[in-house]
């Protein structure tokens, strides 16, 4: 117990885990942090806090985006404070929290693509129940809609013709594949592209799948 200046003993704060507790966890928040985590996130153990810390980075083009990530970390860690680090051209979303690795086993000694990252079976359930969220969530942070372009010869004239599509980009060869995965449960036609000699794009461009992409997913905000 804590003994405040009034000298009425306070109770310490204990946030409650979904994991070593069993506590409600609000699953569509998490399924979308677990893509922003996976694609822009990371946790780290300063010595100048009791608790790790989960940072996730967003560029300051996307202020929706970055929004909906603080959200989503207040509807994950109801107990816990959230906050804003600015630094050139971005901002930091953070948390602190004990229970961190709790919720997010994949993290580990050096980078994400230096490691295995497979899901639990726990996580793989909220994903088969929320596929959309975890997409969502790895779109907005290492993927985009834009606008590709082509020409084709019509009656003897070339046209110029414009579509849309959705990349995602990653180094880990298994965050591609649960993003492909997820995709293939929904339905979605994807493409694995390579640019520059590098394997590391997945497009979704066919008409009837970005038409998909578009109601759940849509451009960056």
């Amino acid at each position: 117990m804590n003994v405040h200046s009034t000298g009425v003993r306070q109770k310490p704060h204990a946030p409650s885990c979904h994991r070593c507790h069993t506590t409600a966890l609000d699953q569509p928040a998490y399924a979308y942090l677990l893509g922003l985590y996976l694609g822009d996130g990371h946790i780290s153990q300063h010595s100048a806090h009791r608790a790790p810390n989960l940072m996730i980075t967003l560029d300051d083009a996307w202020p929706g985006i970055q929004n909906e990530a603080e959200e989503a970390l207040r509807r994950t860690f109801p107990d816990n404070a959230t906050c804003r680090v600015g630094r050139t051209g971005c901002h930091n979303i953070k948390v602190y929290s004990k229970h961190l690795v709790c919720y997010f086993p994949q993290h580990g000694p050096g980078r994400k693509h230096e490691r295995a990252i497979v899901l639990e079976p726990w996580q793989q359930k909220i994903v088969d129940a929320h596929p959309w969220q975890l997409v969502r969530g790895l779109i907005h942070s290492d993927g985009c809609r834009l606008t590709n372009w082509t020409t084709r010869v019509v009656g003897g004239e070339r046209k110029r013709y414009e579509y849309p599509r959705y990349w995602f980009t990653n180094v880990s060869d298994d965050i591609r594949r649960l993003y492909t995965d997820t995709l293939d449960a929904l339905g979605i036609t994807w493409t694995h592209c390579t640019r520059a000699g590098k394997p590391y794009n997945i497009s979704v461009a066919r008409r009837a799948s970005v038409a998909l992409m578009d109601a759940h997913v849509g451009p960056k905000y």
